[in-house]
């Protein structure tokens, strides 16, 4: 099995700064692609930043020139550094990963249990 575990969320005010991480660990035989994904209350989940294991990024219009998604393919880490925040900002923000898994090299596609940001006014 593989775990998603992310960190760094908190609260913080309007132009300010977070930085988040989340740690792939389990049966990994490689991860593909690792993304930062965000639901606000009353939203549907959106994407905010994806990265390939050959570093090309993709970002929403919304966070573009604000965030920077970046890795660690040795440990299997992924970051997001989040500034100039904004309180439309707030949201419970999820690491999502795609790996190949186990003895069989399964794919997989999960999702860590989520991170809280909350950008005050």
């Amino acid at each position: 099995q593989v775990q998603l575990v992310e960190s760094g969320g908190g609260l913080v005010q309007a132009g300010g700064s977070l930085r988040l991480s989340c740690v792939a660990s389990g049966s990994i035989i490689s991860i593909n692609t690792m993304g930062w994904y965000r639901q606000a209350p009353g939203k549907q989940r959106e994407l905010v930043a994806t990265i390939t294991n050959g570093d090309m990024t993709n970002y929403a219009d919304s966070v573009k020139g604000r965030f920077t998604i970046s890795r660690s393919i040795a440990k299997n880490t992924v970051y997001l550094q989040m500034n100039s925040l904004k309180p439309e900002d707030t949201a419970v923000y999820y690491c999502n990963a795609d790996a190949t898994i186990g003895f069989y090299m399964t794919p997989y596609h999960g999702w860590g249990q989520g991170t809280q940001v909350t950008v005050s006014s």
